[in-house]
């Protein structure tokens, strides 16, 4: 297997692996051995990116990240990502992206991660509670700390991001966004913002959620997220008549390269324009193999037609280019 390419993260001097590793399940359905495998397995494969948030699993993902970073992997061979949460609360500095809140969470976020600095701190969500100044000014002072050293957004809108790229002091050089081929909605506004402004796109759920490995066309395997309860309802968004379409082709094209649906469906996102590395989360080290195996998949361009042709979303006015 060829060792995992590198990009660089937006309009920055960062260089991570085009494929991240996701640790939302880490804590609640992935355990500490099964997170040190995987983690082994992403190293060795070239990997580098290593994405969490400080509520996943309450905490507990970033404690057992932690851990490995201190016990397993040297923290220098890990971009080490993490997500400052936008939810609001009674406490007296009002939760949210206020100072406050954003500051302890980071202090927080680095007991957990074992760690003096995260290379990627973003800030999970809008919060239209703060005035956006305020938050930024926090982020500034996190980077001057030298407790971050790079910084990104997640789950923001086109005209969001434009505002805070250009309203902040120190560069946002990644989005974390939905995009796949069955959520495509960020080629509306989001990713020609990004592209305008230098901004990297970090897909999560690149896999729709585990639909696009075509494992739920015909029932809903036990042990899979939609057999859980904590994500049926999160893979129970995209199990549509227009899916189902969407992941025959994916099925189709694979049959034909002699790869799986996982590979296509991975490898057309990854070169999407303006993508960077998407965030993959994985079961098991099994489950991370499969999506490391799209390494090896370059998609020729009739067959990226056909994928764009049959998920191809209107894009409607104004953003359609007009006759």
């Amino acid at each position: 297997m060829h060792p995992v390419q590198q990009r660089y993260l937006g309009r920055s001097g960062l260089r991570v692996s085009r494929l991240a590793l996701g640790t939302m399940t880490w804590g609640r359905d992935t355990d500490a051995e099964e997170a040190a495998t995987q983690l082994v397995a992403f190293i060795d494969a070239g990997g580098t990116l290593v994405d969490t948030a400080d509520v996943y699993s309450e905490g507990e993902s970033e404690r057992i990240l932690g851990g490995l970073l201190s016990d397993v992997i040297p923290r220098d061979e890990v971009v080490l990502a993490t997500k400052a949460v936008a939810h609001r609360d009674d406490g007296p500095f009002g939760g949210g992206a206020s100072r406050g809140a954003l500051l302890a969470a980071l202090e927080e976020s680095l007991r957990r991660l074992r760690t003096d600095h995260v290379d990627l701190w973003q800030l999970h969500a809008w919060d239209p509670a703060v005035p956006l100044e305020e938050t930024l000014s926090a982020v500034t002072d996190a980077v001057r700390s030298g407790k971050v050293r790079y910084v990104g957004v997640s789950n923001y809108t086109g005209w969001q991001l434009a505002t805070a790229r250009t309203t902040s002091d120190v560069p946002l050089v990644s989005a974390q966004m939905e995009y796949s081929l069955l959520e495509r909605g960020v080629e509306r506004e989001l990713a020609p913002a990004a592209a305008y402004h230098g901004v990297g796109l970090l897909p999560w759920a690149p896999l729709a959620r585990g639909v696009l490995t075509g494992k739920y066309r015909n029932s809903t395997p036990a042990g899979s997220r939609a057999a859980s309860p904590h994500y049926a309802r999160y893979v129970e968004h995209h199990r549509t008549d227009r899916s189902n379409r969407i992941v025959q082709a994916v099925v189709t094209a694979a049959d034909g390269l002699g790869v799986s649906p996982l590979e296509v469906a991975l490898a057309w996102v990854r070169d999407r324009p303006g993508v960077v590395a998407p965030v993959v989360g994985a079961r098991d080290t099994a489950q991370l193999a499969g999506s490391l195996a799209a390494e090896e998949v370059e998609l020729a361009p009739a067959i990226t037609a056909a994928l764009d042709d049959v998920s191809a979303i209107e894009l409607g006015y104004p953003e359609r280019r007009l006759g």
